[in-house]
């Protein structure tokens, strides 16, 4: 196969590494995935395969997915099939009358999905007989989800069939098409020298000084170097603060704005069509003969239209994203119905464009949509059923029709995911229940968990509650348990939602109830979506309900006061109660609470230097979710081993944990997640010493000189955000970083904030710098240094290291001693040997573990260890050493199971053999 018949600038290897696998599939089959930044040439590359596969006598089959499309079922599917349509014939009566249903070409009962996806893997096969064949689907992070199962099964078993699957993702967006075991092509942006030679190709004519600005403000990727230049001289006047996307979008919003009335309104269509068909947008443009108003968009290479397959096609999804935000309320209800009135032959999606322009209940829509979901589910996608039942119920006129609709979502919903053995029971009971508003709430908080603990799907989950919720007959009354319950599941499935427009109906219905809110969930609404903003005006209730704690016995309320204390750093008073839940499962008693329980603990343990518990509990997390249907909730457990081992300096061990978190998390539009991933990120990168991506880490959790709304664990990286800015010369930012925490208060929410606070404030120098060391010195001789041991060693790092630098080195040895203690009690190698590094500085001489010494200690560990065989007690040897006896006792804890004894009876024993062996 000949590459270069294909050149693109600046891709040799990828064209490379395509043409081989091509090669391949042709004899024995395959699959690739292609990830890449936004403009990076993924189409490109795909366009290229596709000529690559033509040159080969390869069959390309191609489709691409729509964000406007996503909730259509098998779309993506019907779109790659279509052209080989008539093979289906070849195929078996069984498989043959599945993949038809799916497709929505015939009609029969709902097929099993590992039929449907049988079916497809038979039709390749058949297709592949003749000819070799090619499957091409580009932007797969926007296909539905029914067609994303089909063709990660697929991906999996083209071995030995002359097939293959190539398919392209964004990067970090996720995608519901399976990726695990797939070879991947990582797409990066282009050298400087490939840059170079595209922009002298493209552009010969700028002159040296834009030709270097569209250089740097491109950053090698292929379309903003393609489609800057035009906005060039705007961008040079400014600073670099609009990211490469956003800026692209607002250079392909000013050359739509260029367009003339009718071609934008033709584009909008085509952008709510999503499959390209240009027959549809003929009959939807029927006002205007023939489609001349898109010449100006051929014109300006924003769309392109291939003749042969009647298709239109545009030039990138940034450009139909920049067509929807320019675009008036109006304009897209008029492009929804005009393409309603197009699709009459197509019953679902005519439907779901009668919803997307209603304005309001719309009982004749909301018929439409449920008839939709009802043959989704003739096709056996019982996923999008409940989004079809979702929106009909939104349009409802009449509560009943609301809870008809809401109650019939559900049941397919706790249907579908099959997470727990008698869900269907229950909620087939609540179905038949007396219809009031306890039993569709029961139903749709169950159908929320059971999606969850599915497919993961928030943000159906998240529609399904606030539609009961909404239509609901308690009149916001707090003595309604279900309504308490499903406002309890509401904050949690808002708070995994993790953008502010999932609390919108949530803070509705919280400022409704009467007479007020209950206790806890008051307080967990004030502590727990946006703790920067609202968690001081919590500081007053959380006191009365955690003395309450012992002699609390519902293993409900106690979970969610921890859960309403997390953010105020209030866990330590929740162990006892947490450990009696803990206990309590480990004995047969309910695995949910079990579970949150251990979430409690471990976030605890973190902060407090438990870390050996820490990774105990978490990896006892990860099974009880296995073994009890739970299987939503283990990417907490995952995070909490993640950044144990990122603190330790198992680095690859962190990464792949974090990595596991976002592509399990992005598809399912689990935010909070894919935001904690980056926290473990970012304590690899300190370890490592790779500040800048330490802080580009920490900033995508919450942007510099910004606590992000709704975004709590982003207080989690405050410190690292700062130091690593420090670090990397972003004094700005990191000024801007501390104000910011300044200005919101933080330091009043807990003593670790405080202390953060402070630390944070000595990094960037403020104006008085001695009064913010002496607050700094008086927080770390207090009882916050003691029980927050990793922040505090942290700071005491920083605080030694400026100190040395500035001063005489007693003080700063001082506080590097400490921060080596609790660095060694918590195993924290990166940091320790930063410390040691930091007190060789100051001449300190480190204490060496004898040459024949017990090889499994520390430094620290043998002294104690020889201190503690001696008989003096912990406050003995913490006097002798400058520790703290909790740190000598941490330090013990360690050593008893490294020398293999129970007590301090058996040390010297341990250690004379050590020393004699």
């Amino acid at each position: 196969m000949f590459v270069a018949t294909v050149e693109l600038f600046g891709r040799r290897a990828e064209l490379e590494q395509l043409a081989e696998f091509l090669d391949c599939a042709c004899e024995r089959g395959g699959a690739r995935l292609i990830w890449g930044e936004p403009g990076v040439g993924k189409s490109s590359l795909l366009d290229a395969a596709a000529r690559l596969a033509l040159a080969a006598r390869m069959r390309p089959l191609r489709a691409s997915g729509s964000e406007f499309e996503a909730d259509v079922s098998y779309s993506c599917l019907n779109q790659l099939f279509l052209p080989v349509l008539a093979e289906l014939d070849r195929l078996p009566p069984g498989p043959r009358e599945a993949l038809a249903v799916a497709l929505g070409f015939g009609a029969g009962p709902p097929p099993d999905a590992l039929l449907v996806c049988n079916a497809a893997l038979l039709l390749v096969k058949a297709v592949a007989a003749e000819v070799p064949v090619v499957l091409l689907v580009d932007d797969v992070q926007w296909i539905d989800r029914a067609s994303a199962v089909v063709l990660s099964f697929v991906a999996r078993r083209l071995d030995g069939c002359r097939a293959g699957l190539l398919a392209s993702a964004r990067t970090g967006t996720g995608s519901l098409l399976d990726p695990r075991g797939l070879p991947e092509i990582v797409v990066e942006p282009l050298d400087d020298e490939a840059a170079g030679r595209l922009v002298d190709a493209t552009f010969p004519w700028l002159t040296a000084r834009i030709r270097q600005r569209l250089l740097d403000l491109a950053q090698g990727n292929p379309l903003a170097l393609m489609e800057l230049p035009t906005t060039l001289d705007l961008a040079a006047a400014r600073a670099e603060v609009v990211p490469l996307s956003d800026r692209l979008q607002a250079m392909f919003a000013a050359r739509i704005g260029e367009l003339p009335e009718p071609t934008r309104r033709l584009l909008l269509l085509a952008t709510f069509e999503g499959a390209g068909d240009v027959r549809v947008l003929r009959a939807a443009a029927d006002d205007r003969p023939g489609l001349g108003d898109l010449a100006p968009a051929e014109r300006a290479q924003l769309v392109r239209v291939d003749d042969a397959k009647a298709r239109i096609a545009f030039r990138h999804p940034l450009i139909r994203s920049a067509i929807v935000a320019m675009s008036t309320h109006e304009e897209r209800r008029c492009a929804h119905l005009a393409l309603a009135e197009a699709l009459h032959g197509d019953r679902e999606r005519r439907a779901w464009h009668l919803a997307a322009a209603a304005t309001g209940p719309d009982e004749a829509v909301a018929e439409l949509l449920e008839e939709a979901a009802h043959r989704v589910m003739l096709r056996g996608d019982a996923f999008a059923a409940v989004a079809a039942l979702i929106r009909a119920a939104e349009l409802s006129e009449t509560n009943s029709g609301r809870g008809r609709r809401l109650a019939e979502a559900a049941y397919i919903g706790a249907e579908a995911s099959g997470a727990i053995d008698d869900a269907k029971t229950l909620l087939t009971d609540a179905r038949r229940a007396a219809p009031d508003s306890a039993g569709s709430l029961h139903a749709a908080n169950a159908a929320a968990f059971l999606m969850l603990n599915g497919d993961g799907d928030v943000n159906t989950a998240h529609r399904l509650l606030v539609g009961a919720i909404q239509t609901g007959g308690h009149g916001y009354r707090t003595e309604d348990p279900a309504l308490n319950e499903a406002m309890h599941t509401l904050l949690l499935l808002c708070w995994y939602g993790g953008a502010p427009q999932y609390w919108e109906p949530f803070y509705e219905a919280l400022g409704r109830l009467r007479p007020q809110p209950p206790d806890v969930l008051a307080l967990a609404s004030r502590t727990f979506p946006d703790p920067v903003r609202t968690g001081a005006s919590a500081l007053p209730l959380i006191d009365p309900i955690l003395e309450s704690l012992p002699g609390e016995a519902d293993p409900t309320r106690i979970v969610r006061i921890g859960t309403a204390s997390v953010y105020l750093d209030r866990l330590g008073d929740c162990r006892e109660s947490s450990w009696r839940l803990v206990q309590h499962g480990r004995d047969g008693g309910p695995p949910r609470r079990h579970l949150g329980a251990l979430m409690h603990l471990c976030l605890d343990d973190f902060l407090v230097g438990r870390w050996d518990e820490a990774e105990q509990l978490a990896l006892e997390g990860q099974r009880v979710c296995a073994a009890s249907g739970f299987s939503f909730f283990a990417w907490y457990f995952r995070y909490n081993r993640a950044i144990v081992a990122a603190g330790r300096g198992r680095f690859d061990e962190a990464y792949a944990l974090a990595d596991e978190m976002t592509h399990w998390a992005l598809p399912r539009g689990v935010a909070a997640a894919a935001l904690f991933a980056h926290h473990p990120r970012t304590l690899a990168a300190l370890g490592q010493g790779d500040w800048d991506a330490a802080f580009r880490h920490a900033a995508a959790m919450s942007a510099p000189g910004v606590l992000a709304s709704h975004a709590p664990h982003s207080t989690w990286v405050m410190f690292d955000l700062v130091e690593a800015a420090v670090r990397t010369g972003r004094t700005v930012e990191a000024r801007a970083h501390v104000a910011a925490m300044r200005a919101a208060g933080v330091a009043a929410l807990s003593a670790r904030m405080a202390l953060i606070q402070a630390g944070a404030d000595v990094l960037v120098e403020v104006e008085d710098d001695d009064a913010a060391t002496t607050r700094l010195e008086a927080l770390l001789a207090g009882p916050a240094a003691e029980r927050w041991l990793f922040e505090a060693s942290r700071i005491r790092l920083a605080l030694g290291e400026k100190l040395r630098r500035t001063g005489p080195a007693s003080p700063a040895r001082r506080h590097l001693l400490a921060a080596r203690d609790g660095f060694a009690a918590m195993a924290a190698v990166p940091w320790l040997e930063r410390t040691h590094a930091e007190l060789r500085a100051t001449k300190y001489r480190l204490t060496d573990v004898p040459p024949d010494g017990p090889s499994a200690l520390t430094a620290q560990e043998f002294q104690i260890a020889e201190l503690a065989a001696t008989g003096l007690t912990n406050k003995q040897i913490a006097e002798r050493l400058y520790l703290s006896h909790r740190t000598v006792g941490a330090h013990l804890y360690r050593i008893f199971p490294k020398l293999g004894v129970a007590s301090r009876a058996g040390l010297r024993d341990a250690l004379r053999h050590g020393l004699d062996s």
